[in-house]
């Protein structure tokens, strides 16, 4: 499996935007676009973002060391809403190493985390010193996860998901996702 850090991450934005790094998928415009805009997304959420107090504390808690498996892609417009939130509280303790995984370039590990049959991303997978899971999450806060699959069932266009998703993410402000963490954060701390 191949992984990089954040810094890394958000480096690949840029050489995506700039050229310098160029596949099949990022020849196409809308790409490229969808890239653009998600790095301006992650970038309000990194610079204004407001951090729950309980979950910042229950991440300080942690005193084994985990790994947090991070599987993303520039692409994803639901990853530009989460993992900023998720590699800022990776950061506040240095017992977590948070490394990402690019989904289409690592098609095995994604597929040991599929949700409902698809590589949906992004998925946190969070691993003991052992590599033994102690949790995963994703690809989105449950409440917008029935949204999004009562839109699908209804046959929506992309543009109107697409639009809706966004919408819920920016009314909610990373609320439900903080929330879903500190769940499973603190579940495992107990345990670890």
């Amino acid at each position: 499996m191949t992984t990089q850090t954040w810094e890394e991450y958000l480096q690949l934005f840029e050489q995506i935007l700039s050229g310098e790094f160029t596949n099949e998928m990022y020849e196409k415009p809308a790409y490229k676009d969808y890239v653009r805009m998600n790095l301006s997304r992650m970038n309000r959420w990194l610079k204004n973002g407001e951090m729950n107090a309980e979950l910042v504390q229950a991440v300080e808690q942690i005193h084994t060391p985990q790994t947090w498996y991070l599987i993303t892609e520039p692409w994803c417009g639901d990853a530009a809403h989460s993992t900023p939130f998720i590699a800022r509280f990776a950061a506040l303790n240095p017992n977590i190493n948070l490394q990402i995984v690019l989904r289409d370039e690592n098609p095995d590990f994604i597929d040991q985390y599929l949700t409902n049959g698809g590589r949906s991303i992004p998925k946190l997978i969070v691993r003991d010193a052992k590599e033994n899971d102690l949790f995963v999450w994703g690809p989105r806060p449950e409440e917008l996860s029935v949204i999004h699959a009562q839109l699908r069932a209804d046959n929506q266009t992309f543009e109107v998901i697409n639009k809706t998703l966004q919408n819920w993410y920016n009314q909610n402000k990373g609320v439900d996702i903080q929330n879903e963490l500190l769940g499973l954060v603190q579940a495992t701390t107990i345990v670890s």
